[in-house]
């Protein structure tokens, strides 16, 4: 019987074991790590079937490329950029399949007799419904500052991009949200009860 041993580290001990191929470690990279992956892919995707494949494409991008990450103590701002790239390429492969319906007819009616839990989850669709309008990289930056709470160097790190452009994308995206929640009563409502935004900033 063969016994695999268990990994234990900090990060740069974990990359170091990825790089040398230790049994343990990609077990314990994706155990780390799979929670915030998952969250950012989630905040950028809204609900999406393909979730967990695309957590699978992000941890397999992300082993492919170990070798080639710079700062090991970096790990989890390196995974966001990594999960964002994912994010926006099925972003992109989503908007151009549409005309072959994805989705089947079948499918599609039986997500749209299934009412939300709760009216957060009803805003949170209806979000997601104005988001789908927007830009690709105008709707990540919106989704990495505003749903994932990353901060805006963060946001501008996982994205690839300058600050002061992360900062445009940013700025961008709010305008257009605020503009669209003025036709969407239920987005209306929960703008109104938080402090983030209020109805007479929008003017």
């Amino acid at each position: 019987m063969v016994t695999v041993l268990k990994f234990t580290g900090d990060e740069p001990t974990l990359v170091q074991a990825l790089r040398a191929g230790h049994p343990g470690a990609v077990a314990v990279f994706y155990d780390r790590h799979a929670p915030h992956v998952q969250r950012t892919l989630r905040a950028a995707l809204g609900p999406d079937a393909d979730l967990p494949d695309l957590l699978q494409e992000v941890f397999i991008r992300a082993l492919d490329g170990i070798a080639e990450l710079d700062s090991p103590t970096r790990v989890r701002s390196w995974l966001t950029s990594i999960a964002v790239f994912t994010a926006r390429a099925h972003i992109r492969r989503r908007a151009r399949r549409k005309w072959l319906d994805v989705f089947s007819p079948e499918r599609t009616r039986s997500e749209e007799l299934q009412p939300p839990s709760s009216e957060a989850r009803a805003a949170l669709l209806e979000t997601y419904r104005v988001l789908e309008t927007f830009p690709v990289d105008d709707r990540l930056a919106f989704v990495l500052r505003f749903v994932d709470g990353a901060t805006l160097p963060e946001g501008a790190t996982a994205c690839g991009v300058s600050l002061a452009t992360f900062k445009r994308r940013l700025a961008r995206a709010e305008r257009r949200f605020l503009q669209a929640v003025a036709d969407r009563p239920v987005l209306k409502y929960w703008l109104e009860r938080g402090t983030r935004w209020t109805l007479q900033e929008q003017g």
